[in-house]
């Protein structure tokens, strides 16, 4: 049997892991480009929307006012009586004002879509730069373990990263230890399973949701592992 030496491990988990770097890192890229696109085509529609609410408003408007100037040249073609002529200019009047009430409600639901488009803008760049900020602390997390520690990424179905790790037992250095993650919807790491299962791991769960050092979670990971091996 041909004997495998470390470093054909080495540059086996060496590649194999830069080739899930790299299509974290594309899928990121599209998912970022996607959004932006999204956010884009969002900020468009609005626009469109407010345009074409103002135009047939101010066509509505300029209907009125002929209307208007209608009823003022047709009372000063008839000769009625002082009473009618009050009751056609009051009852005009009212109309005038439904209308400039209408205007005022329409431009505070305007108003208040373009906040809104405003607040949903932000709070999407903000999600961008969060992701962002996790796929870089995962590619500098994946190079000291790759290097070091014979750490294995596998990307499955539904956007979950498996992390594999060997090298862990010294009586058998083959066994694998794994455990499951996620990012969910607002850019918080999950971790969804462990095997062999680590009573500590909601504890360190909940400080890389706080310190977001995705490194000295790994590294906590692997102790853990590790003292599984010596009890």
């Amino acid at each position: 049997m041909a004997c495998i030496t470390q470093a054909d491990v080495s540059d086996h988990f060496s590649k194999k892991l830069e080739d899930v770097r790299s299509k974290l890192f594309i899928q990121a890229l599209g998912d970022l480009y996607a959004t932006e696109v999204e956010l884009k085509q969002a900020h468009k529609d609005a626009i469109k929307s407010i345009k074409d609410t103002c135009s047939k408003k101010c066509k509505d408007d300029e209907i009125m006012f002929e209307k208007i100037q209608a009823y003022k040249d047709e009372m000063q073609q008839k000769s009625l009586p002082a009473k009618e002529r009050e009751a056609e200019i009051a009852e005009t009047l009212s109309e005038i004002q439904d209308k400039e009430k209408q205007k005022e409600a329409m431009i505070r639901n305007i108003q208040k879509l373009t906040e809104e488009q405003a607040r949903k803008k932000q709070l999407m760049i903000a999600q961008n730069k969060a992701n962002k900020d996790k796929l870089k602390n995962l590619n500098k997390a994946k190079q000291v373990f790759q290097e070091r520690l014979g750490l294995e990424i596998r990307k499955l179905h539904g956007e979950k990263l498996q992390f594999v790790f060997r090298n862990i037992s010294h009586k058998d250095p083959d066994s694998v230890y794994t455990f499951l993650l996620r990012i969910d919807e607002e850019g918080s790491y999950e971790v969804i399973s462990c095997d062999p299962p680590l009573e500590c791991m909601s504890h360190l769960e909940h400080r890389l949701k706080q310190t977001n050092n995705f490194s000295a979670f790994l590294a906590n990971v692997r102790k853990e592992f590790s003292a599984l091996t010596k009890s």
